[in-house]
């Protein structure tokens, strides 16, 4: 059934995140807003383009109506503590809507307003499966710029697996939801 994978990818992305905030709160101004080599110039940026893209992709698949509104301001926000609430919770809005995903949801189409203004049609899966590539990409950005800080990055592929557990077990608490 497709809303049981995408709902363990969105847990995933949310866990992902959180581990990620986690450290990224604990680094100095200076470091989190430093330029450096990336496809945004610093950590700050490259996680609130994370979260715009969730917003847009997200108000895409509940036809929320706001399209590319959700990417006008590409730093929408400068405190890390108000950055990272915001991504927890449209990542627990992601795990909501993929854990009542069903079959017909899968396939239903979703019209996307790209930056020229034309009008494409995805599917749910399709943009599901882009969506959860594309943070695991930028994820792997702020993780290599991490790699240039005080911080460690912290592991973000101990998660499916068996051996694995107690790991996410005890970020889900810190969540807020289960973890298994």
């Amino acid at each position: 059934m497709p809303g049981t994978s995408f709902f363990h990818q969105a847990r995933n992305n949310a866990w992902s995140n959180h581990r990620l905030y986690g450290v990224c709160q604990k680094l100095t101004d200076d470091e989190r807003n430093t330029k450096r080599t990336a496809f945004s110039s610093s950590i700050l940026e490259t996680l609130n383009h994370i979260l715009t893209n969730d917003w847009y992709y997200l108000d895409a698949l509940v036809g929320g109506g706001r399209g590319r509104d959700c990417l006008a301001n590409e730093m929408p926000f400068a405190a890390i503590d108000k950055l990272a609430a915001a991504q927890r919770d449209t990542d627990m809005r992601l795990m909501a809507f993929c854990e009542q995903l069903n079959d017909k949801d899968a396939i239903r189409s979703v019209e996307l307003i790209r930056e020229e203004g034309s009008k494409t049609f995805e599917t749910v899966a399709d943009i599901l499966s882009h969506l959860f590539v594309y943070q695991t990409h930028q994820r792997g950005q702020v993780h290599a710029l991490l790699a240039v800080t005080g911080q460690a990055p912290p592991p973000l592929d101990d998660y499916h697996l068996e051996y694995d557990a107690p790991m996410p077990r005890i970020d889900f608490s810190a969540l807020g939801r289960k973890g298994a």
